[in-house]
């Protein structure tokens, strides 16, 4: 699933394409993604992208001077945009066209069709899927304190707890297991439990991990690839996730693996208490 690093990408590659531009055109292919694209949507030619954002995992298009409309994109577990010319052969599972007026495509590819594409004349904090989103991991609203404060008497494991959108948004899986390595917190240790001192660790933590994952273009996955087609890299400089009987590379341990939340979690023994 692409993860926040990942979206963030993904709006950086877009936007230098998307910004002031007019959608002259609007191609939908197949209807039926996570929640059935809406008829208001193909409304939208003739309309400028005035800006561009992410909220968690959310890709935002506002549209017009008075920013009154939005689309607002998800790429679930398999889908990515890709902006290509207009003669651009068409792959399989290529379900929405956003043609623009530089004469590009923003095409949305989804081969499981567990995103979504939504439409919405209602301002974006309000939006069902927002309005209960926790802070922005990179941003000054996140740190320990707020992690601490959060978690009192909180008996669920601290990655669960991590990955839950209403206390921070987009820390999933891969970065959830380096951010709790990094900090020394093993993965399964009752949130109540972390100290403040060790949640300040861990904001930073997270703010490292995805930070550098940013920086390096995303995590390379098997279903995701860039606006340009090309993966990230992230991957390559993972500390612990995948890497199960692997050396430890600050203790030499082997990395073990143990399900949490139904997610597969990966840490190390000797350097998380």
């Amino acid at each position: 699933m692409p993860e926040l690093p990942e979206v963030e990408t993904t709006l950086r590659g877009i936007e230098p394409y998307l910004l002031e531009q007019k959608i002259t055109r609007i191609v939908v292919r197949e209807k039926r993604l996570r929640w059935p694209v809406s008829s208001e949507l193909l409304s939208l030619t003739n309309q400028t992208v005035s800006a561009l954002n992410r909220r968690a995992k959310y890709l935002l298009l506002s549209l017009g001077r008075q920013q009154t409309e939005h689309i607002i994109i998800h790429l679930g577990m398999s889908g990515s945009l890709r902006i290509v010319d207009n003669n651009s052969e068409l792959k399989k599972h290529d379900h929405i066209d956003f043609h623009l007026s530089c004469n590009k495509i923003m095409r949305y590819h989804d081969p499981r069709r567990f995103g979504a594409v939504l439409w919405t004349d209602k301002a974006i904090s309000d939006h069902i899927l927002i309005n209960a989103l926790g802070p922005e991991p990179l941003s000054n609203a996140f740190h320990g304190a707020h992690l601490f404060k959060a978690s009192r008497k909180r008996k669920v494991a601290v990655k669960n707890f991590i990955m839950d959108g209403h206390i921070v948004v987009g820390v999933g899986n891969i970065y959830a297991s380096e951010a709790l390595f990094l900090s020394g917190i093993r993965p399964g240790k009752a949130a109540g439990r972390v100290t403040a001192k060790q949640y300040e660790d861990l904001a930073a933590a997270i703010k490292k991990v995805l930070g550098q994952a940013i920086k390096q273009g995303g995590t390379t996955l098997r279903d995701f690839v860039n606006s340009d087609g090309q993966p990230g890299y992230f991957q390559q400089t993972l500390n612990v996730y995948g890497r199960t009987d692997e050396p430890c590379r600050v203790c030499q341990s082997a990395i073990k693996c143990k399900v949490i939340g139904q997610r597969s979690t990966f840490y190390c023994t000797r350097c998380q208490q």
